[in-house]
């Protein structure tokens, strides 16, 4: 979960957040009109019907890789399904995550799937429209469509003049560190696992412009948040953002042998290790969001990726306790019988929600304009799956017991929910894909949500399936 987690106390939301605008589909998705993709099936998904969950789950990453035949071979992966009212938007945050899962599975398709959405993000840095200095931006369009408004989006990935079609009818115009960090991951785990210089390189671009853009002086240290869509540094310093840089600066260290990148990745972690609440029992034991100003921690709302990725990334006892406090304070069931609850009778679903906020949400108010109200029993799928992995990775007494109920209840989400979805217009295949939430749920964040069949909660789930840890550097 990337782009939201330098936010303040009380929850204010700040217009730089990927997921601000999930779920419009819930009001107007009546709007949404697919353009052109009822044309040939040059990158045909494959059938899922009777397969197993990771092989379904991997057959909704290609389905949703493969939606738009007709805009070319160079192409990133749609982030959720067409309902969710966000059309072609791909982010660079889950075709990250899409590029891990693929080289989770090891098989020659996978590669060649990571391979491809390698090359597509290495395009848009050597492609952007407007700046040639390493970054990758928010997200981008991979279809056409017509926008709410009635104006057309004509492209695919790559625009006519052969730019990268950058997201600007939605705004994703911005460039986060975490988005970026995620992005050199990725990169990264491609160079190791081909051996291929341009991996690396474009790696190693995405890093310097975190150097440049995200280091701060400030008396709590770190990285800060990134750019807003008119490239003005944002304030925030995440504890999610750095603590994927403890990975991809790790990570570089490694691969080029240059020693300045620990140095870098010690800032990071110095950043991480600040935000932990150690308390005594039950009221400590988890790391806090980060810092508004670089002075003063917010102390609310308090997530839940800070307290498992913390885990896969630093590898530490020390911090172990983490993963109890979001198993214990951030457990969520879902049923038809909860309030807002869009589960169908008879189904129960178990997991984590996004954060401590997400239990105290106004059940009688809208998320946001033109949204559903929350349910605070909402199971977060995404957080789910990271939480069965962290479990997995720690392997402490009942850790794989307890893992194994979270993923069942993923799978049984990927079986039963967000039924009917489609991706560019075309039908899925088969019971595949995890859906981000099992009803709409409160961020606390200013953000929500909701059931639609997802690339990022779909990646998650199969390294968790796989303990592939995507952190460790």
């Amino acid at each position: 979960m990337t782009g939201s987690t330098g936010i303040g106390e009380g929850g204010r939301a700040h217009p730089f957040s990927r997921r601000r605008l999930l779920g419009t589909g819930l009001g107007a998705a009546a709007a949404l009109t697919v353009v052109g993709a009822g044309a040939g099936a040059a990158h045909a998904a494959p059938a899922a019907s009777g397969a197993s969950a990771p092989r379904r789950g991997h057959a909704f990453l290609a389905a949703a890789m493969d939606a738009y035949p007709d805009h070319g071979d160079v192409r990133l992966t749609q982030s959720y399904t067409d309902q969710a009212g966000l059309f072609s938007t791909a982010f660079t945050y889950d075709n990250a995550l899409a590029i891990l899962a693929h080289l989770a599975v090891r098989t020659e398709d996978g590669r060649a799937r990571a391979v491809a959405l390698g090359d597509a993000l290495i395009y848009a840095q050597e492609h952007d429209p407007a700046y040639d200095d390493g970054r990758l931006r928010q997200a981008y369009n991979v279809g056409p469509y017509v926008y709410y408004d009635g104006v057309p989006q004509p492209d695919g990935f790559v625009r006519a003049d052969g730019t990268a079609n950058v997201g600007t009818q939605f705004g994703f115009t911005g460039t986060a560190v975490g988005d970026m960090a995620w992005a050199g991951i990725a990169l990264s785990a491609l160079a190791r696992r081909t051996g291929a210089r341009r991996f690396l390189a474009a790696a190693v671009r995405i890093g310097e412009w975190i150097e440049r853009t995200g280091r701060t002086d400030e008396p709590l240290g770190g990285y800060k948040f990134g750019v807003n869509g008119a490239n003005e540094k944002l304030p925030f310093t995440s504890t999610e953002h750095n603590t994927d840089l403890i990975c991809l600066f790790g990570r570089l260290a490694r691969l080029t042998g240059d020693r300045v990148w620990w140095q870098r990745r010690a800032r990071a972690e110095a950043f991480v290790k600040g935000m932990w609440e150690p308390g005594r029992g039950a009221s400590g034991g988890f790391f806090y969001t980060g810092t508004n100003d670089g002075v003063t921690v917010n102390k609310s709302p308090i997530p839940e990726d800070t307290q498992t990725w913390t885990h896969l990334a630093l590898d530490s006892d020390r911090y172990a306790r983490s993963l109890d406090w979001a198993a214990r304070e951030l457990a969520v069931e879902d049923h038809a019988e909860r309030r807002n609850s869009t589960v169908p009778a008879g189904q129960s679903y178990e997991g984590v929600t996004f954060s401590s906020a997400s239990l105290l949400a106004n059940e009688d108010a809208p998320i946001a304009e033109f949204q559903p109200r929350p349910n605070r029993n909402g199971v977060w799928f995404e957080g789910t799956a990271h939480l069965a992995l962290a479990l997995r990775d720690r392997g402490a007494r009942g850790d794989e017991k307890r893992a194994r109920r979270l993923l069942a209840s993923l799978e049984r989400a990927q079986d039963l929910l967000g039924t009917a979805q489609t991706v560019g217009g075309r039908a899925l295949p088969d019971r595949s894909g995890v859906v981000s939430a099992s009803s709409p749920l409160d961020t606390g964040f200013g953000f929500g949500y909701y059931p639609y069949r997802h690339t990022g909660a779909t990646a998650w789930y199969l390294m968790a399936a796989v303990r592939s840890n995507p952190l460790r550097a």
